[in-house]
């Protein structure tokens, strides 16, 4: 007999979090909720009722007749609306939007309907929105949300991993460790180096995010202040968009200015910055995956928490979930943001709507990456270093001092070096006796003799310890 389906839940039913689509919203939400604030279409209401602020109260210090300077009283309401926006705001514009079928629009008429009774405001009320194209909005409160996210939650839980990842490569800076290049034994290193090139490659990324410049424009329906120009021909439309766009938050943006665009933004500073977060979300599945492998060899241990189960079967396993996690993370937010640089500096003509839809999905991409940051952290603060494993694997392969050992008989001129190295060490088991055999029968100083002679696998980690302190 075929199950009963479930019958769906009706439209518009609060949501739990088993019962939303998206695992941010579900399983994940709660290592999420600092993201919303910005990225949720509760977020974008904010800003858009921010960016229309703005623009009214600089309207009113423009000195045109029509529009006189706002009262401070006035000033202060209306910039309480913004920092008092709530989710019951956000709720009333929805409800505006049922009507209006433009969200935009819904914003506009919310903000009006908040003039009532104060005629001062209401006197003015068809300065809100004046002279813009629903872009204008749009595109300055995507950079804001942009600007807040990165600012507030993306490079913070980023700092955090770099943090974590710097005091492991100082604390652990001298703890020799085997090197494996094309998982084949070689030249020794440090645990603390290898977590110091992880180190610097990430600042280095992190650099890239924090310099992207946010745009905004505010030049109305293809980019020419037409409309603007239209009522006010002699007035410098250019230079007061800059100014909106440009002011500190609140009176302004606080943005960088874009001069030239269709009815939309390029997005080409987007595209920057998602390929500059993709590019450190690669560095961490490289790192992800190397810290799984040297879980694997048993070079750390996990922290044990009471009552964790790493197996339904299996009572003995103790699984690297954090760094499967955000491997995994880090793989969806990548698809997604490779999507958004790809596709967001593409318009036909003058506007086209694809970008309107995909730009929505901007908190999804983010958030999986933040998602992926956080299973970073806690899969980095569960590893204990065993260090009795990473010596008794260096003492296991005397055979990288092959390396040491042929590289001071070239110094004084032995001939065939790397050969009579080849011959003894090449595809066999080595024993320090063996390479010692070889070192005392050479024709080289005796002090370089007893230094070859006194060298292990251990101590022959180079500046691996100077450079992992410097990271």
């Amino acid at each position: 007999m075929r199950p009963t389906p479930a019958s769906p839940a009706p439209a518009g039913a609060d949501l739990s979090p088993i019962s939303a689509l998206s695992p941010l919203d579900g399983r994940y939400a709660g290592r999420l909720a600092p993201l919303r604030p910005y990225m949720s279409e509760l977020g974008y209401m904010h800003r858009r009722v921010q960016v229309e602020i703005a623009w009214f109260i600089a309207l009113s210090d423009a000195g045109f007749d029509e529009f006189k300077p706002l009262s401070p009283g006035a000033r202060t309401y209306l910039l309480g609306l913004v920092k008092n926006f709530s989710e019951a705001d956000g709720e009333a514009i929805k409800a505006i939007e049922k009507t209006t079928n433009h969200d935009v629009k819904a914003v506009e008429y919310w903000i009006k309907s908040k003039f009532e009774a104060r005629p001062e405001l209401e006197r003015a009320a068809e300065f809100v929105h004046f002279a813009c194209t629903s872009e204008d909005i749009n595109n300055t409160s995507h950079a804001l949300q942009l600007k807040g996210a990165r600012e507030q939650v993306l490079l913070p839980a980023l700092d955090a991993v770099i943090t974590k990842l710097r005091d492991m490569a100082h604390a652990m800076a001298e703890v020799p460790m085997l090197s494996r290049t094309h998982g084949q034994t070689a030249s020794p290193t440090t645990v603390g180096k290898e977590i110091a090139n992880v180190v610097v490659r990430l600042v280095a990324a992190r650099e890239r995010i924090a310099a992207v410049k946010l745009m905004g424009k505010m030049n109305g329906a293809v980019g020419n202040y037409n409309a603007h120009l239209a009522a006010w021909p002699d007035f410098d439309w250019e230079g007061f968009s800059r100014k909106v766009v440009e002011t500190a938050e609140p009176l302004g943006l606080g943005l960088s200015f874009q001069p030239y665009s269709i009815q939309i933004e390029p997005h080409d500073y987007m595209a920057e910055l998602f390929d500059a977060v993709a590019r450190t979300n690669t560095i961490l599945i490289d790192l992800a995956r190397d810290i799984w492998g040297y879980v694997s060899l048993g070079y750390f241990k996990q922290k044990l928490k009471a009552g964790e189960i790493g197996s339904s079967t299996m009572p003995h396993k103790v699984n690297p979930i954090d760094f499967e996690n955000a491997e995994g993370n880090l793989g969806l937010a990548n698809a997604l943001l490779r999507h958004l640089s790809e596709k967001l500096p593409v318009s036909r003509w003058q506007r086209d709507l694809t970008d309107s839809t995909v730009l929505r999905n901007m908190g999804v991409a983010l958030g999986y990456a933040v998602l992926a940051y956080h299973a970073l952290g806690v899969g980095l603060n569960k590893l204990e270093l065993n260090e009795e494993a990473t010596a008794a694997d260096l003492d296991a392969s005397w055979e990288v001092l092959a390396e040491p050992i042929q590289t001071v008989m070239r110094r004084y001129g032995v001939q065939g070096a790397y050969e009579k190295l080849k011959e003894v060490t090449r595809g066999k088991t080595v024993r320090a006796e063996d390479l010692h055999g070889l070192v005392r029968s050479l024709d080289i100083p005796e002090a370089e003799k007893q230094r070859l002679l006194a060298m292990t696998p251990a101590s022959y980690t180079g500046k691996a310890a100077e450079l992992a302190r410097r990271s």
